[in-house]
């Protein structure tokens, strides 16, 4: 897809990352936030009731070159220190029509030693969420815990 598509899902719709995240239950833009940018705030809800979530801010935000800076203040049932956990955003156009999107997570866990046991479990969200953010963009689709078995089968091949 071309990179503005993609950009627009990822950068610009923040706050609506439940459309296209197969974890994310409901998702909701937080402190007078109303899109994507620096300053936008998010909160991503992992369960129906809205107690296991994971919090999220643009820090930086630069739309010119499609790329973010996403600081995570909480993550559900992780010990994050919020100064050393943020994700880095990046879309990368490949042709007029194509890209790849990029993410690079750094997260520092209180204690330390239990960053280790939380690294493949992010490891196999990220790949799931960009399956995702594909699919979304290709077909306007929402991608949901419940029909993403069925979009994931449609990409492994």
């Amino acid at each position: 897809a071309p990179a503005e598509s993609i950009w627009k899902v990822v950068g610009e719709d923040f706050g609506a990352i439940a459309n296209s995240h197969p974890s994310v239950i409901s998702s909701n833009y937080l402190n007078g936030s109303l899109k994507g940018g620096e300053g936008a705030e998010r909160v991503c809800n992992l369960n129906e009731k809205g107690t296991r979530f994971v919090h999220e801010k643009q820090i930086m935000f630069n739309p010119e070159e499609f790329t973010f800076k996403a600081q995570v203040y909480h993550a559900d049932g992780v010990p994050m220190d919020p100064k050393y956990t943020y994700a880095i955003y990046r879309v990368i156009p490949l042709s007029n029509s194509s890209s790849k999107l990029e993410i690079e997570m750094s997260y520092r866990t209180k204690p330390a030693f239990l960053g280790w046991l939380i690294k493949g479990k992010y490891k196999n969200t990220l790949k799931d969420y960009l399956i995702a953010v594909e699919h979304h963009v290709l077909t306007g689709e929402n991608v949901t815990k419940d029909n993403f078995k069925t979009i994931k089968k449609q990409y492994s091949k």
